[in-house]
């Protein structure tokens, strides 16, 4: 999923200053197979929208020379078509393995019809558990964004692995975006950051499941590893992760220095600042806007910076702060 005033294919955006340069010249041929990386497939479902981009990315992993060993990493959403490619690049492959980075719905649900037409166990990410937000109840969270009736056979934890043939793949884990979200590395060399890091846009951080000092801390997690080559589910390829993953640390910092100026300056609920963070969005997108706000907002809350006011959905600065860094 995308964020705030960053999912616009118009390009018009009040990003802070530093941000990274999103590439939104992807054009995929829905249903097409196309080779992505060395044994890796990718087959882009027909389901864009504002949160998307131009539709989920399911990607094949084969075992390599000599082998015919494949696993599927985020099947998509339901989608009898999406279900129906998968299954022809599959053909002649032996499908050990479905896994998921995390339970959005256009990621997980395919999940079980592939499972039932291959017999393969579903693998990844823990099946989806509400949170509560450090700020109190959620009026308007994207929990219904969540699969609920996602089963895994097996759970990935942070460091399990898995064998394709001669290729390995690595559980990495990102919670922020989602909870329970996880990266796959294919031999340190490519990542599969699912929706963690998109080259299109950022990522959309909505309380109480998406909690923004967790996707600050796996940013940085992911930035002191080696790979070169990323291939998230939204968008294209990024083929130097690292300058880009610093930018987007960057990005976060400077919103949420604007957020500190909002609150210092007297706003004191999300609905004043955001007209004033974002001032070239489109109002229909100011919610997606105050979802990532208000997850900023949770954070400068748990690091005490900023409290609630006499229980209302309304904040300040704590008085005389100090900036405390991540």
């Amino acid at each position: 999923m995308a964020n705030d005033q960053d999912k616009t294919s118009a390009g018009a955006s009040s990003k802070p200053k530093g941000s990274p340069r999103f590439d939104l010249a992807f054009q995929p041929e829905y249903g097409t197979t196309v080779p992505v990386a060395t044994d890796v497939l990718r087959i882009v479902c027909e389901n864009p929208s504002p949160f998307t981009f131009k539709g989920t990315g399911t990607f094949i992993v084969t075992g390599g020379p000599g082998s015919r060993e494949a696993a599927v990493i985020d099947p998509g959403p339901i989608d009898e078509k999406h279900l129906g490619a998968i299954l022809g690049a599959l053909d002649g492959y032996t499908l050990t393995h479905i896994l998921v980075t995390h339970t959005h719905h256009d990621h997980s649900p395919l999940a079980q019809a592939l499972k039932e037409a291959t017999g393969a166990p579903i693998t990844g990410c823990a099946a989806w558990s509400p949170r509560q937000s450090a700020g109190g109840e959620v009026k308007r969270g994207l929990d219904a964004a969540n699969d609920a009736d996602y089963t895994p056979d097996e759970t990935m934890s942070d460091g399990d692995t898995i064998g394709i043939g001669g290729r390995v793949l690595t559980a990495i884990a990102t919670p922020g975006h989602a909870a329970n979200h996880l990266a796959f590395s294919l031999d340190d060399e490519v990542l599969f950051p699912g929706d963690h890091v998109m080259g299109w846009s950022t990522t959309v951080i909505a309380p109480p499941d998406g909690h923004m000092r967790s996707y600050m801390e796996s940013l940085e997690k992911i930035l002191a590893r080696e790979e070169a080559h990323y291939l998230p589910s939204h968008g294209g390829e990024i083929r130097n992760p690292h300058r880009y993953v610093r930018g987007l640390i960057t990005h976060r910092k400077q919103r949420e220095t604007q957020i500190v100026k909002r609150l210092k300056e007297g706003d004191t609920t999300i609905s004043q600042m955001v007209p004033k963070l974002y001032p070239e969005l489109d109002a229909k997108l100011h919610f997606a806007a105050a979802l990532s706000v208000r997850a900023h907002i949770d954070d400068l809350i748990e690091r005490g910076i900023a409290e609630r006011i006499d229980g209302d959905d309304a904040y300040r600065l704590v008085q005389g702060f100090k900036r405390r860094e991540r």
